[in-house]
Order: structure tokens, then C-alpha cells, then sequence
């Protein structure tokens, strides 16, 4: 038996100053210059692809749906693969995953520019090999997110998400404006030939940078870490909120990104250049949204900016079809671009400033999953709709679902926590003998001795603490009051291993979680105490055969069924 934890902080207060005063000092490390750099030119090449695959099928006279089955296909691979990349991410040498997925993209695109060239590419090979390039984008973009903290000093980090947020807005303002400049005098083979040039530019610059040195990471299992980052998302009710409204955005607001091109040739009677340059306007109003996004967030705050967002996005897509005149639908074009960056950015930003950093990049993954799964759905809903009642029909009304969602976001804010620490601390729990190998099944328990005047006010600390839990590792958490001591409340959570509760111990913990230990703590008339348990299995078998049930899975059944232990604990007093 110990006493419980007593906390140590482990992370000094960082100075922001200097990343205030200069939004471009990230660019002065080398490292990064170098990444940004060659990142910048490969999104072009990107978006490029993107209008010359959609453009591929709108020239052959594919139907609506099979257009917006290019959004679907760059998109769904991250459903498939998001997760496992934030593990990746998280534990392998990234400048390798980089390099692998440089090569495989490389490769899909040379095969789409020769089959261009010999007229043999057909909608299903387009997509085949587009869905290739979605699938290694997926594993390459956590490596890529978090490298950037492995190369950059952590005062410059947040200098260092805006110039990324730069260099995808830049890509998307010049790449479809030059693909459609590039189609129109070259034709689509030549916008796939320019894509593959940019990985080759990145691989080279990925190639030469032989100075990066891999963080030391704590070996999790594959699952295990997969795990950690689900429950981390599922338990944490800020990530959870921002998610949900991401994805509610995301479903109706890519129907402008999947049908644009159809409107750009059926409704506005545009070719191949003035498409790009409809989509050279949404990018550069995602510029101009993003440049003003920190001015805006400091006068309106999050919530603010996430309704004024929403409400811009949706009064464009309406307005697009409003008017004949092309003027209007540009600066319609520039709106809907600043409301799509005020949404991402700020989600974005917010999630990557809560997040703690053992498990931000699996965060991210899941950010990443939200982000174009939504795309994904949302494109194939919009093409599929669009069939039937005409791509001008399914834009607006997407448009005025859009400004459904800004009024709920007025009427149902977001709760933000401000002033919560974020950085990680180590509890000082001397959980006993060193077992940091041991895979079996861990039990805590912690006993409090509250009087009843503090029950109330502690069993709403404890739902927080609960939380708590299951975001560091706890598989299940249950509280009970004794029946011998009417003070007495034990708290018990079980993990998957004693691994795992070492790791949470150690560096799964951050400020905020540590200020709440102490709240509930401070509300026992003694300090608690702290029990550790390890599974013991046994080999004894009942009569009917059967193996009997572990200690772990006795108490998992126990308290499904509420029955009272052999202990003498009445069944879980709810924290909720």
C-alpha cells in the first residue's frame, strides 16, 4: 500500500514573444526552410493533379458522380489508414516514411502521365491510381505534421503550423490556376508529368537532409498505441465537440469542391483556364482568411469565428447561383475560401493546442480522418445527388444547410477551456517494483475518506477524474462506497497492461489533469491511499470445465451486474 501520487511538474513556462513578433522566423532553420520549401512546390503539383484528373473525366464526358469520384478516391484512403499513420507517425523515423511515400507517389504519377500520353486511360485506371496517391498521401501527412516539431524549436512551432496552413492555401490558390493554364496549352498529360516533378523535388531535398536525428520514443505495441489515441479523442469532450461539427461542415460544404467543375463548364460556360481560376480564387480567399484568421480569433474569439466562418461559406454558396455575372461569382469564390480556412484552421489549431504531446500525433491522425472522410462522404453524396436533380440544385442547397449549422453554432458554442495547463508532468506514485515489461492487466485502486458534507462536490470532481483516466490508459473505471465506513469511497480503474500504467504515470498526465488529483484529493480528511494490482491467472477449472475468470474479469462482470463483492463494496456510486 502507498500514499498517493504526489506531482512534479516537469515542463517550463515557454516564452512566446519572439513567435509574436516574427510570423516568419520558423523559415530561419534550415531544416524546415528546406521542407517548406520543396512542400510548397509538391502541393502545387498536388492540386495540379486534382484538376487535371477531374478535368480528365469532365473532357471525356463522364457523368457528375464519376467527376466527384475523384474528391472520393484522393479521401477514402485516409478511412482506411488514418489511424495506423498516427502510430506510424508516432514511432517510426519519419524522414523514412517521407521518403517511402515520395517513391510511391512518384510512381502513381508517372503511370498516370503515361497512360495519358498513349490514350489509355481510362475512368477506372484514373482512379485506381488516384486512390493510390490518396492511400500514401494518408501515411505521409502525421509524419509530415509532426516532424515539424522534431526540426523546430517549441517556441517557433505555432510559426511553424501557420506557414504549413500557408503552404497548402498558396498550393491551392497557383495549382489549379496553373493546371488549367497548363491543360489549355498542353493538355492533361502535361499537368501529370509537372506532378511527378514535384516529388522528385521532394525526394531530393528529403534525400539530401542527412542530419535528422529520429526522437527517442517509448515502444508501444501497435494496438495498444492505436488504442491510447481513440480513447485519448473519445474521453476528452473539447476534441470530441470540434470533431462533430468538423464532419457536420465538411459533408455539405465539399458538394462545392466535388461539382465545381461541372458548374464551371455547364452553368458559367468556362473552359479549362477559367476553372482554374474560379479555383484560384477560392484558394486565395483561403490565404486572405487565413492571414486575417489570427486578428480574427483574438476580437471575435473561436466561437465567433466559427459562426462568422460558417455563415460566409454557406451565404456564398447561395450567392453563386444568384447571378450571371462572373464578377460575383469570383468574390462569391474569395467568400466561400475564407469561410472554408476559418473553419479548418480554427478547428485545427485549437485541437493541435489542446492535444498533449504524447499522443498529439494520433490525435491529428484521427483530425485527419474526420477531415477527409467528411470529404470523402461528402463528395460521392454530393455527385451521386447531383445525378438526379442537377449539380446547381445540390450547391445551394448546401448552402442553406450550412446556414442551419452556423445557427445551431450560435445557439450550442463551444465550451473552450481557457487558462488549463497543457504541459506534461510525471506523478510520483511509487507504484512498487519496477515492472515496466509486464503485460498483464493492471488494477488501481485509490481510497478516499470523505465527509459527508465534501460527497457532492467530490463526486463531481471524480466524474472529471474519471475522464482523466480513461484519457491516460484506463480501460474501465467504477467508484464505491464501503459498507462498513460511511466516509470511505475507493476509487478502481483497470489498463490493459502494467506498461501501460507506468507510461501513464510517467508522461501521460498533463497540468490540468494533475490540478484535478489534487481537487480530489484535498477533499479526503486523509491522504489517500493507493493500491496496485497485477493479473494472477488461474489455472484451477470449475466443474462445468471452464477456466475460471481472471481478477480483472471478475470485477469487469461485477460491476456490469451492480451484485455486491465479496469485498464488502456496494455497487458504483455514479460520477457522471
Amino acid at each position: 500500500m502507498t500514499t498517493a501520487p504526489s506531482l512534479s511538474r516537469s515542463a517550463s513556462r515557454r516564452s512566446r514573444a519572439d513567435a509574436r513578433d516574427h510570423s516568419f522566423a520558423a523559415l530561419s532553420v534550415p531544416a524546415f526552410r528546406l521542407l517548406w520549401i520543396a512542400g510548397l512546390i509538391s502541393n502545387i503539383g498536388t492540386w495540379m493533379q486534382s484538376v487535371g484528373a477531374q478535368w480528365q473525366l469532365v473532357d471525356d464526358g463522364s457523368s457528375a458522380a464519376v467527376v466527384a469520384l475523384v474528391q472520393t478516391a484522393s479521401a477514402a484512403p485516409v478511412l482506411l489508414l488514418a489511424l495506423p499513420s498516427g502510430v506510424l507517425g508516432e514511432f517510426l523515423n519519419r524522414r523514412r516514411v517521407l521518403i517511402v511515400t515520395q517513391v510511391v507517389q512518384l510512381g502513381a504519377s508517372l503511370a498516370l502521365a503515361l497512360l495519358s500520353g498513349g490514350g489509355g486511360l481510362t475512368p477506372a485506371a484514373l482512379l485506381t491510381l488516384t486512390f493510390v496517391l490518396g492511400a500514401a498521401a494518408a501515411v505521409q501527412m502525421p509524419a509530415a505534421q509532426a516532424i515539424t516539431s522534431d526540426v523546430v524549436p517549441a517556441r517557433l512551432i505555432p510559426d511553424a503550423a501557420s506557414l504549413s496552413s500557408i503552404s497548402v492555401n498558396v498550393a491551392r490558390a497557383v495549382g489549379p490556376a496553373a493546371a488549367g493554364l497548363l491543360i489549355a496549352q498542353l493538355g492533361v498529360t502535361a499537368v501529370f508529368i509537372a506532378n511527378a516533378a514535384s516529388f522528385v523535388l521532394y525526394l531530393v531535398a528529403l534525400l539530401a537532409w542527412r542530419t535528422y536525428v529520429a526522437p527517442l520514443s517509448r515502444p508501444e505495441p501497435f494496438l495498444d498505441a492505436t488504442r491510447a489515441g481513440l480513447r485519448y479523442v473519445l474521453h476528452a469532450r473539447l476534441i470530441r465537440s470540434l470533431y462533430v461539427r468538423l464532419v457536420l461542415f465538411l459533408l455539405p460544404a465539399n458538394a462545392l469542391w466535388a461539382l465545381l467543375p461541372v458548374l464551371a463548364q455547364k452553368t458559367f460556360g468556362l473552359g479549362a483556364a477559367g476553372y482554374g481560376l474560379l479555383l484560384a480564387a477560392l484558394g486565395g480567399g483561403s490565404i486572405a482568411g487565413a492571414l486575417l484568421l489570427r486578428a480574427a480569433r483574438s476580437r471575435l474569439g473561436v466561437n465567433g469565428v466559427l459562426l462568422a466562418s460558417m455563415a460566409g461559406f454557406g451565404v456564398a454558396l447561395c450567392a453563386l447561383l444568384l447571378t450571371n455575372s462572373l464578377w460575383v461569382v469570383g468574390f462569391a469564390m474569395v467568400g466561400a475560401g475564407m469561410g472554408w480556412i476559418g473553419v479548418i484552421a480554427t478547428v485545427n489549431g485549437v485541437v493541435q493546442g489542446f492535444l498533449p504531446a504524447w499522443v498529439r500525433t494520433r490525435g491529428l491522425s484521427i483530425y485527419q480522418l474526420v477531415l477527409f472522410g467528411g470529404t470523402a462522404v461528402g463528395s460521392a453524396v454530393a455527385g451521386a445527388i447531383a445525378g438526379a436533380v442537377g449539380a446547381e440544385t445540390v450547391v445551394v442547397s448546401a448552402g442553406f444547410i450550412i446556414l442551419a449549422l452556423a445557427t445551431a453554432q450560435l445557439l450550442l458554442p463551444v465550451r473552450v477551456p481557457v487558462g488549463i495547463g497543457r504541459g506534461i508532468v510525471s506523478i510520483e506514485e511509487s507504484p512498487g517494483p519496477e515492472r515496466s515489461a509486464d503485460e498483464r492487466a493492471a488494477l488501481v485502486t485509490v481510497s478516499y475518506l470523505v465527509p459527508l458534507e465534501n460527497r457532492e462536490e467530490f463526486r463531481s470532481v471524480m466524474g472529471m477524474v474519471a475522464q482523466t483516466r480513461y484519457r491516460t490508459g484506463a480501460r474501465t473505471w467504477h467508484m464505491y462506497e464501503t459498507t462498513e465506513r460511511p466516509d470511505e469511497i475507493v476509487e478502481m480503474y483497470t489498463l490493459g497492461s502494467w506498461r501501460e500504467h507506468i507510461a501513464q504515470l510517467r508522461s501521460r498526465h498533463t497540468e490540468w489533469d494533475a490540478d484535478l488529483l489534487r481537487r480530489a484529493a484535498a477533499l479526503s480528511t486523509r491522504e489517500p491511499l493507493v493500491e496496485h494490482f497485477v493479473d494472477l491467472p488461474v489455472s484451477r477449472h470449475s466443474e462445468n470445465g471452464r477456466a475460471h475468470p481472471s481478477p480483472s474479469e471478475r470485477l469487469s462482470r461485477l460491476t456490469r451486474t451492480g451484485a455486491r463483492s465479496a469485498d464488502g463494496f456496494a455497487p458504483p456510486l455514479s460520477a457522471r
